[in-house]
């Protein structure tokens, strides 16, 4: 059983949308500390979002996306008297949404030669809509969990 966590950072919520997911997102999206460049890459993702799709509030839809590409099952290794084992595990809320951050992110970083709003704009629009590399990630996973069910009886 895993120790609670103790006195973690809670970001507070982005300016602009008001939304705790947003303001992680923005950490997650922030390379080099540089948190303005950050932000300016998804506003403007949002105000692309916002064009392409015709709807008043893009954060419906990354929070659409988000829920989509969250896994429910993953695998972790276990050793078992000298054999590793692919034990299939839920995946806690917070490591879900984190993981949906991330495959979204590499999933619109993988792309070239287009302003990184753009790359990220698709990529959440193509994600809410159950389609693209961040839900082809997830499916992976999710077959990967499938096939080594053989082995949950080894979860800890």
């Amino acid at each position: 059983m895993r120790r609670p966590v103790k006195n973690r950072n809670i970001a507070g919520p982005d300016m602009k949308y008001n939304s705790v997911r947003v303001e992680k997102f923005i950490n997650s999206v922030m390379w080099d500390g540089k948190k303005s460049t950050a932000r300016k890459v998804v506003y403007d993702a949002f105000d692309i979002i916002k064009e392409k799709t015709k709807t008043e509030n893009p954060v419906e839809l990354f929070e659409t996306a988000i829920r989509n590409v969250g896994p429910a099952m993953e695998i972790r290794s276990r050793r078992v008297g000298g054999a590793n084992y692919q034990v299939p595990r839920e995946v806690r809320p917070e490591r879900k949404m984190a993981l949906a951050f991330r495959w979204i992110l590499l999933a619109a970083r993988s792309g070239k030669g287009k302003p990184m709003a753009e790359k990220l704009a698709a990529e959440l629009i193509s994600a809410a809509n159950n389609e693209g590399s961040a839900i082809k990630k997830k499916d992976d996973t999710l077959r990967m969990a499938e096939a080594n069910k053989a082995f949950a009886h080894f979860a800890w």
